[in-house]
């Protein structure tokens, strides 16, 4: 059986309702001084160079989430095709 329930909220009123904390005036600080950083880029080389320094955990951090996905897709996708073989 599925059954699919569709709320209609804001974001505001979606974290309210869940209990996690609003994190709008940290997320603007974080767009403020990534603004301000960038401002000085001339080139692509220099942008992808801030762009590492400032995403958390940097270069690691990009290869290990990018990881995270891949290994999510390969299992999502172990999922659906032994769930096809044994409905034939």
């Amino acid at each position: 059986m599925k059954i699919n329930i569709e709320i209609e909220c804001t974001p505001e009123e979606a974290r309210n309702f869940m209990g996690l904390p609003d994190v709008s005036a940290a997320n603007n600080v974080y767009v403020d001084n990534l603004a301000k950083a960038m401002k000085g880029v001339s080139n692509p080389e220099q942008l992808q160079e801030y762009a590492s320094a400032l995403a958390p955990m940097g270069q690691v951090g990009l290869k290990l989430f990018q990881s995270f996905v891949e290994s999510g897709m390969k299992a999502a996708s172990r999922g659906s095709d032994t769930g096809s073989k044994g409905s034939d």
